[in-house]
């Protein structure tokens, strides 16, 4: 059985691509030891909230950081956002959507809702290489999070 509570990135991203190129990003800098790709908000939800598969994890021991798409299918990344700020067990995760939407609305509802940094996936595969690195890197190692 995976210990869901040595999760320290949490991935939502429901294009298999785009999740296997973070992975392989997060592997190249040996950040990727501690990974979970949810491929919807609802299993993303499920994961925050110790529900379904996840009925094992503790609220205890969040993700370092999650990396999340806002355009998902069954629960949207900006409703999954609203509902994991909305609340106090897990406000303090950080979260990073890592979207293709460059729309102003998106972006505005999303550092309303208390995002902690909006990055835009840059089309061409050696930029999404070396920024999803850049983050990973970031988030693990720089970044120090409420405890």
């Amino acid at each position: 059985m995976e210990d869901f509570n040595a999760v320290e990135i949490l991935i939502v991203e429901d294009n298999p691509r785009d999740a296997e190129l973070t992975l392989r990003a997060l592997k190249k800098n040996n950040l990727a030891n501690h990974v979970i790709v949810a491929k919807d908000g609802a299993e993303a939800l499920d994961f925050f909230f110790c529900r379904g598969k996840y009925e094992s994890r503790s609220f205890a021991n969040p993700p370092k950081v999650v990396l999340l798409d806002l355009k998902l299918p069954k629960v949207s990344g900006l409703e999954v956002l609203k509902i994991v700020k909305g609340d106090k067990r897990t406000v303090h995760i950080p979260v990073v959507a890592v979207t293709s939407s460059r729309e102003e609305p998106d972006m505005k509802e999303a550092y309303e809702l208390g995002v902690n940094s909006y990055v835009i996936k840059p089309v061409n595969f050696d930029q999404f290489l070396s920024s999803m690195s850049s983050l990973g890197l970031y988030w693990l190692l720089v970044n120090e999070p409420l405890k």
